[in-house]
C-alpha cells in the first residue's frame, strides 16, 4: 500500500510536471521546521545547552551590525545621527535600537541549517554556506539602513516598514539564494551524473 502511495505519487508529479513545486514545497517545510524549532529552543529551552555562546554571538553581531549600518547612515549618507550605545538617535524624529533581535544569527542559522539538510554536493556547500550568510549580513545592514532612510522620510511607515516590509525581505533573499542553489550549482553536478 505505501509503495502504491509513493508511486502514484511520483507518477503524479511527473505526469504534470510538478518537481519546482515540490522543491519549493521541501524549501517551505524545512525553513518552517528550522523556524518553529528555534523559537522552541529560545523561549522554551533558552539556547540551553549553549545559552552563553549564543548571548555572547548575539551581543557580538549587534554590535557588528550597529557599527557598520551607523557608520553607513553617517558617512554615506550624511544623516545626522547622535549615538548613544547601541542606539541611533535621529535629532526629533525618532530613534533606532540594534539588538539581539537585529543580530541576523537566526537568519544565518536558518540559511546554513537549510542548506545543510537541503541534498546537494558537500563541495560547492562548503563555500555556497559562507557566501550565503555573507549576503544574509549584507541583507540586515540593508534592512538597518533602509530602516533609517524610512525614519527620516516616511516616519508613519517605519513600523509597517520594519515588520512587513524589511523582516519578510529576509526570506525572499534566502529563497532566491536556495533557488540559485537547486537551479544552478546543484543540478550541474546532477546532469553530470546523469550522463554517465
Amino acid at each position: 500500500m505505501k509503495k502504491k502511495c509513493l508511486s502514484y505519487f511520483k507518477n503524479f508529479i511527473r505526469k504534470y510536471n510538478l518537481h519546482a513545486f515540490r522543491e519549493v514545497a521541501i524549501f517551505a517545510i524545512i525553513t518552517i521546521i528550522i523556524h518553529f524549532s528555534w523559537r522552541f529552543w529560545a523561549y522554551q529551552l533558552h539556547y540551553a545547552p549553549i545559552h552563553d555562546v549564543i548571548y555572547k554571538a548575539f551581543d557580538f553581531m549587534s554590535k557588528q551590525v550597529f557599527l557598520e549600518s551607523s557608520w553607513f547612515v553617517s558617512h554615506v549618507l550624511n544623516i545626522n545621527i547622535t549615538i548613544v550605545k547601541q542606539t541611533m538617535y535621529f535629532p526629533n524624529i525618532g530613534y533606532i535600537e540594534i539588538n539581539a533581535g537585529c543580530s541576523g544569527l537566526k537568519q544565518f542559522t536558518q540559511f546554513a541549517l537549510l542548506m545543510i539538510l537541503y541534498p546537494g554536493p558537500w563541495k560547492k556547500k562548503l563555500w555556497f554556506i559562507p557566501l550565503g550568510v555573507f549576503i544574509v549580513h549584507l541583507t540586515n545592514l540593508f534592512r538597518v539602513i533602509g530602516l533609517s532612510v524610512v525614519i527620516i522620510n516616511w516616519t508613519d511607515y517605519w513600523k509597517f516598514s520594519h515588520d512587513y516590509l524589511f523582516r519578510p525581505f529576509f526570506y525572499v533573499v534566502i529563497f532566491s539564494m536556495w533557488v540559485i542553489w537547486v537551479e544552478k550549482i546543484s543540478k550541474k553536478k546532477t546532469k553530470k551524473n546523469e550522463e554517465k
